[in-house]
């Protein structure tokens, strides 16, 4: 009997495995901001609504109203990057995937924010994008603990 109910009750015993833990600080602080963001970028939807003019801003592209092609633009890559936040916190089987995208299409608009923006709308001035120098670490370190990540078993 005591065998029985020791069988049951083993896996209490079992310590928590918490992948949150393979993030750095960082990318954490960046996980919370990005899906307040994310929930700004859908209410901005509705308070444009309302109001004429809503600022959008993001990798080098702005506008001034949500319901445009560039504010939707904006939203959908907002949307993209809470998703992949909400899956890195919550500890999801699929968020080292989703990062991964989430990097690679953060990376390619900021290098045509760089090269083919300002040439396209007739600036002649070259602008940095600094949030590349986040997106590249970004990458490499989800790169380095998907393994750790995908063969660690959750409760």
């Amino acid at each position: 009997m005591e065998q029985e109910l020791k069988g049951h009750f083993d896996e209490f015993d079992k310590p928590e495995v918490i992948r949150r833990k393979l993030l750095p600080w960082w990318i954490k602080v960046f996980c919370w901001i990005f899906m307040i963001m994310t929930i700004c970028a859908l209410g901005s939807l509705v308070v444009n609504l309302f109001v004429p003019n809503v600022n959008l801003s993001l990798y080098g592209f702005s506008s001034d109203t949500a319901y445009s092609g560039t504010g939707l633009f904006i939203i959908a890559v907002m949307l993209l990057k809470g998703f992949a936040a909400y899956l890195l916190w919550f500890e999801k089987p699929n968020a080292i995937m989703i990062a991964k995208i989430d990097a690679i299409v953060g990376i390619v608009i900021c290098v045509a924010s760089m090269f083919i923006l300002p040439f396209s709308s007739g600036k002649d001035h070259f602008s940095f994008r600094l949030e590349i120098l986040l997106l590249i670490p970004y990458y490499m370190k989800i790169n380095k603990i998907e393994y750790e990540w995908d063969n660690l078993e959750t409760i």
